[in-house]
């Protein structure tokens, strides 16, 4: 309906454009129209990124086409394929951990969205982004009490700027690491656990023998992580500058809560409901840190009936809630807050964070929705709507609501960052120049050039401002400029959310 309308008389135009105003406020209060942005756009361009992060050959319907095939001998030192998967971000490098983290997030938004994204034609891209992890992440469980956690040296891969399909030759080893009973890692058994039982719960409708067999893994994973404690960059020590954990009880909870939600089987609800560390309230929800996670499942279950809101289970929704609260400016350890309005968590690619709390509102909202529930704040109350509402807030300023009228999504508007930190973005595509590129060749000029990268990395959403709303587009920023795949993961259901 147009609201450019004209008309003989004064009082017929008063008419027609109150109603033109009062239907313009109930699209912007249902989430569909916010400060001009396109929210179905961004969840289209958010999974053409998962394309652009692809390892392996790639398949015939590759949309994003200035990428080739890339790494095609990984797992050849150890005669396992372990071609496949996603780099975790601007490298070359397969760190199993964020992968698998990466995975629960897609399958999470996947269950949790699902209508909304089948009414956007884009269920099935993320079925397809889901599953270019989870097929790499079943050959690298080939024992049940083995799982490879890493494809790459991670300090040799920083020390080139070179493309991914340029990893043909053994000029630029790709070692395999390992995790096993000698060489635990209860974290990243536990954390690809949770990504494999999370995405039986996607699959389970369309391809019932795929989520059987996710399920299996799911198992296995659980029992080694149980089994054997320890945190995996202890095993796999080439990880631990890059992708440290702080810890495996949060993702043996974690895991234990989507086994749960896969099987309905008792023993996981058992472990949840005798942990001796619910977790408290977390001031972060993220790759490292997943208790926020298993408090929001357990919570469901609450509002679902489905375990009584009493005792361990009563703990982890307050814990689930309080963190709520402190995002909402609510609690008694609010989140803080850039002038901007952006949630600052911590200043290294700080909306990685933004994005999981973002993800964490959707979700619980529709719970509230769905329980007919409200949260009581220390300092107010918050209804579903609210929370919602200050996902969108979010979201609209990481698309262009904010100090510098810019969109932190690559390709997202007219004004977004151009030189992403990121070797195959900022360097010719192979599609162009064929010409195979040593380790060190990117060097000069690609990365050290000021123009834009020639590859639009679309899709892609950089570590976004400091704490200040200050930003600025330089490559060498990885701080700041660095995409990578945990950020963009729990943004696909939120944009769903809100499309």
């Amino acid at each position: 309906m147009s609201c450019v309308l004209r008309t003989r008389s004064s009082q017929c135009f008063l008419i027609i454009k109150s109603m033109c105003i009062v239907l313009l406020l109930l699209s912007i209060t249902s989430g569909k129209v916010s400060a001009g942005l396109n929210y179905g756009e961004a969840l289209t361009k958010s999974l053409l990124y998962f394309e652009a992060q692809r390892s392996g050959k790639l398949p015939s319907d590759q949309r994003v086409q200035w990428r080739g095939d890339s790494a095609p001998g990984d797992g050849s030192d150890v005669h396992i394929d372990l071609r496949g998967g996603y780099y975790d971000a601007g490298d070359n490098m397969k760190f199993g951990f964020p992968l698998a983290f990466t995975t629960t997030m897609l399958a999470w938004g996947s269950v949790e969205m699902a209508s909304q994204l089948h009414a956007h034609n884009e269920h099935q891209n993320v079925l397809t982004a889901i599953k270019w992890a989870t097929d790499y992440l079943i050959k690298a469980h080939p024992e049940p009490n083995v799982l490879y956690g890493q494809v790459g040296d991670a300090k040799l891969d920083h020390g080139c700027w070179m493309r991914p399909e340029d990893m043909i030759n053994t000029s630029h080893p790709r070692p395999s690491y390992r995790i096993d009973v000698q060489h635990p890692g209860a974290d990243l058994a536990a954390e690809t656990a949770a990504a494999m039982a999370a995405a039986s719960l996607a699959f389970a409708p369309s391809d019932a023998a795929y989520a059987n067999t996710l399920i299996s893994h799911a198992k296995d994973l659980f029992e080694f992580g149980k089994n054997h404690p320890g945190v995996y960059h202890n095993s796999i020590t080439n990880a631990a500058g890059f992708y440290s954990s702080s810890g495996y009880e949060d993702e043996l909870l974690w895991a234990a809560a989507w086994l749960h939600r896969a099987t309905g089987d008792q023993m996981y609800l058992d472990y949840l409901t005798k942990a001796s560390n619910s977790g408290g309230v977390r001031s972060a929800f993220s790759w490292d840190d997943k208790f926020v996670g298993a408090q929001v499942l357990a919570a469901k279950l609450v509002f679902e009936g489905k375990v009584k809101n009493e005792g361990k289970m009563a703990e982890y929704k307050r814990m689930a809630e309080q963190f709520i609260c402190n995002c909402a400016q609510k609690g008694y350890s609010n989140v803080k807050k850039t002038p901007g309005g952006l949630l600052w968590f911590l200043q290294w690619e700080n909306l990685q964070y933004t994005a999981t709390a973002s993800f964490v509102l959707s979700s619980y909202s529709k719970y509230l929705e769905v329980a007919q529930a409200s949260i009581q704040c220390p300092n107010g109350v918050l209804q579903a709507s609210d929370l919602l509402g200050l996902a969108r807030v979010q979201v609209d300023y990481i698309l262009g609501s904010n100090p510098k009228s810019m969109s932190y999504m690559v390709g997202f508007g007219t004004n977004y960052p151009n030189r992403p930190h990121h070797r195959g973005a900022s360097i010719v595509s192979i599609k162009k120049d064929p010409k195979l590129k040593a380790c060190n060749e990117g060097w000069y000029p690609w990365y050290s050039t000021p123009e834009p990268n020639p590859n639009v990395l679309v899709g892609a959403i950089v570590g976004g401002p400091d704490v200040n709303d200050v930003y600025q587009d330089e490559r060498s920023d990885f701080q700041h400029n660095e995409p990578d795949t945990v950020t963009v993961a729990p943004f696909v259901g939120v944009f769903a959310a809100l499309a």
